[in-house]
């Protein structure tokens, strides 16, 4: 019997979800990138929904907003009636879909804390292993692995079977450290110029972050610091809120405050990470400022890199993560690189978060 063919209308398979969830997912990403203001990013959801039919006569808009008041996530401005205001449960959900998105769904770690290359009467086993030495622990020795080598070592016989102390193998221990971090974001006027939005990956990846340390590493410090023409401290609270202002790039006050928060912080290991996509341009001078965007300021530069110097000689490294590529300031963030003896990427901003992700788990390793 001869087969044949049947016919039937085509359904793509990538046809947009429909619902509370998926409305979610874009209402997250939308209120990080207009800095939490709810009504804005509700009415790009609706030109969303005009344009890809995000929503059915079974769940319009209109539920959407209803469930996003029930579940908690938006609530009526006080200050601005008639208008919504994300909440604090938004906040913390903003942070988790940045941790997600960025650095993909972590593991839970039953200590959370960082371990150094220092090995020995440490307090957490680590993958390791090494022959017996006297004084470790008999608990240590790792039974599995030193019967195998005895076996090695003196033949198979099971009537003459022989351990000595040269087949016997532990395990490491590693010593637990605690890390603070600053983490500046440039908020410079061109995080948003030419055409690219710069703001809202950086937003993303200290939300993520700030989200990694609290989960991971508890014991953990991190501070994060904004600097435009002046710098100052912000809530990680604060984060989905950023906004970048018609600031030049003061990059001495933003390291002076993070050495000046670094200085408080009882712990051995501290850095800085800075993410800028420009040069320093502008100093505080009395009650003004010093000001040169044209090129790399003789002045501006000089600051900058006694600054980069001063934290060398307290032993905190910065590490720079440039967002432009540039050469001249390739040029000058080698230089900076260099005096302060950290670490400089060149990333584009898709790359951003994992470079940020990775050398942050890097440094916890180490003694800083």
């Amino acid at each position: 019997m001869a087969t044949g063919f049947r016919f039937r209308d085509f359904v793509p398979e990538d046809q947009p979800e429909k619902g509370f969830e998926s409305l979610f997912k874009l209402f997250m990403q939308l209120v990080t990138i207009t800095s939490g203001d709810v009504g804005e990013a509700l009415s790009w959801l609706n030109e969303l929904d005009k344009q890809y039919g995000l929503t059915d006569d079974g769940y319009g808009m209109g539920n959407f907003i209803d469930d996003l008041k029930k579940k908690g996530y938006i609530d009526e401005d006080e200050q601005k009636k008639g208008e919504f205001k994300i909440t604090a449960k938004s906040e913390q959900k903003i942070r988790k879909s940045a941790l997600e998105e960025i650095f993909g769904k972590l593991k839970k770690s039953s200590t959370g804390n960082h371990r150094t290359p220092h090995t020995g009467q440490g307090d957490e086993q680590s993958t390791d292993l090494r022959e017996f030495r006297f004084g470790d622990s008999l608990e240590s020795i790792q039974m599995t692995e030193s019967i195998r080598n005895a076996q090695l070592n003196h033949g198979m016989d099971d009537d003459n079977f022989m351990l000595t102390e040269g087949d016997l193998e532990v395990r490491e221990n590693e010593h637990k450290s605690q890390t603070s971090t600053v983490l500046m974001i440039d908020i410079s006027h061109s995080m948003i110029l030419y055409g690219e939005d710069r703001i809202t990956p950086a937003k993303k990846v200290a939300m993520a972050l700030a989200e990694l340390v609290k989960q991971k590493y508890p014991k953990d410090f991190l501070d994060v610091i904004v600097f435009g023409n002046d710098a100052w401290q912000i809530e990680v609270k604060d984060l989905p809120y950023l906004q970048v202002g018609p600031y030049h790039t003061n990059t001495v006050a933003g390291l002076e405050l993070a050495m000046d928060l670094l200085r408080k912080r009882k712990t051995p290991n501290k850095q800085i990470f800075m993410i800028t996509d420009g040069k320093p341009t502008c100093l505080k001078e009395g009650n003004g400022y010093y000001k040169n965007s044209f090129g790399l300021d003789r002045k501006v530069v000089n600051k900058t890199l006694n600054i980069a110097a001063a934290a060398r000689r307290v032993k905190i490294p910065i590490t720079t993560f440039m967002i432009t590529s540039d050469p001249y300031l390739k040029q000058f963030v080698e230089e900076f690189t260099e005096v302060n003896q950290g670490k400089a990427y060149y990333s584009g901003l898709k790359g951003l978060g994992h470079l940020v992700f990775e050398d942050y788990k890097k440094n916890r390793r180490k003694t800083l």
